[in-house]
């Protein structure tokens, strides 16, 4: 087999990477899952969606139609049919299709491989930090090489072994089948409470800010399970008021006729966080505006749409810097740039000392990604 020559010396052979062909079925669901991410959820709506595309992108042909599509969804466990409960007995269903908790789950699997695929990955001695830590430690593991893996993971000994097992002394070779990688593990446990802001200013302006802050949620919560299963990770709403969500939720996040109780989501924040061992915390908040309601002593909520509240922006700045006492930095996500926003901004991540990033929605994901990794480095 023909190899590509690596610099590593005489014997090191690597095979070309051949990307898989894809299927008819896996060609559509990549649009499926991306269109139910839209449409929070609603089948029909995302079945309605993918009939107009194929109008005028032939998404479909003779050999695979939306029927076939809808057939496989459900022979692969996807969806499945709402039980009337008249009906119950009977096994028939209502007609309304649901997601399974395996297609909520390769939503979030998507929304990871969406944006880790578009983070540029780093060499050694290039992941910059304002902290000193002490970095990611080898914790013993080791698995086979996979196409893309860091080269400086290669475990040489094992690699070796492996290729005098499988090509013998007298033919001694390297081949990229023989290698053997280490796994790395960050030291530090970290406990997260992502806030995402679902007032009715999430979808308006002719701009859809709710599904890339849900998108994110999904693929932080993915990230989590996958690279650093004792991390903590929950999901907060906040509108009038605020509430957890569960994970399996997430898809279905929708934004409501509401303010923004930005004091409700950090007394929430700050009590879910109280009640985690690990002693690494902190607070991600995803929002499009400046602080609108907060809660009386009454329980009616108190609201002003018109400028910065003095006395909801007070409120803010006393989290802030509660937060700040009990050691839980606030990174604040603002999608918005107006001036007098940055001033409240500034002001609140000066009582945190936190940090804060006016952005738009563009590379809100990668700088969540990138945060999380550096806040996770093992603060001495």
């Amino acid at each position: 087999m023909e190899g590509i020559d690596f610099g590593f010396g005489k014997g090191f052979t690597f095979s070309k990477h051949v990307p898989k062909e894809t299927s008819h079925f896996d060609r559509v669901f990549d649009v499926f899952k991306e269109l139910l991410t839209h449409t929070s959820g609603d089948i029909e709506e995302a079945f309605n969606w993918l009939e107009t595309l194929d109008k005028e992108y032939d998404i479909f042909s003779e050999d695979y139609s939306l029927q076939d599509f809808e057939e496989d969804l459900k022979k692969r466990g996807y969806i499945k049919e709402e039980v009337d409960p008249e009906d119950g007995n009977s096994g028939k269903g209502s007609g309304k299709k649901l997601l399974t908790a395996k297609l909520e789950s390769a939503l979030r699997e998507y929304a990871l491989d969406q944006i880790f695929g578009k983070l540029k990955k780093c060499g050694i001695g290039n992941h910059r930090t304002t902290k000193i830590g002490v970095g990611d430690e080898r914790d013993g593991e080791q698995r086979a090489y996979n196409y893309g893996d860091d080269m400086s993971l290669i475990n040489m000994t094992e690699s070796l072994k492996n290729a005098q097992i499988n090509n013998g002394i007298s033919d001694l070779r390297l081949t990229e089948n023989d290698l053997i990688v280490e796994e790395t593990k960050h030291k530090a446990q970290m406990s997260t409470v992502l806030m995402i802001d679902i007032s009715h200013s999430m979808i308006l302006y002719g701009e859809d800010r709710i599904t890339p802050a849900k998108k994110v949620a999904m693929a932080l919560v993915e990230l989590i399970k996958r690279k650093y299963p004792k991390d903590t990770i929950d999901i907060i709403v906040f509108g009038n008021e605020a509430w957890p969500i569960k994970i399996k939720d997430l898809p279905y996040l929708k934004v409501g006729p509401y303010h923004t109780n930005t004091v409700a989501g950090l007394e929430l924040a700050m009590d879910i966080l109280r009640r985690k061992r690990n002693t690494n915390k902190q607070i991600f908040m995803i929002t499009d505006g400046k602080p609108s309601c907060i809660t009386l002593p009454n329980g009616e909520f108190y609201k002003n749409s018109n400028g910065l509240d003095e006395m909801i922006v007070k409120k803010c700045l006393n989290k802030a810097a509660q937060a700040r006492k009990l050691k839980i930095p606030i990174t604040t996500f603002m999608i918005a740039q107006d001036p007098y926003l940055r001033q409240f901004v500034e002001m609140f991540t000066a009582q945190n000392n936190g940090k804060a990033f006016l952005t738009g929605l563009t590379g809100l994901g990668q700088m969540i990604f990138e945060d999380y990794e550096k806040n996770r480095i093992k603060r001495i």
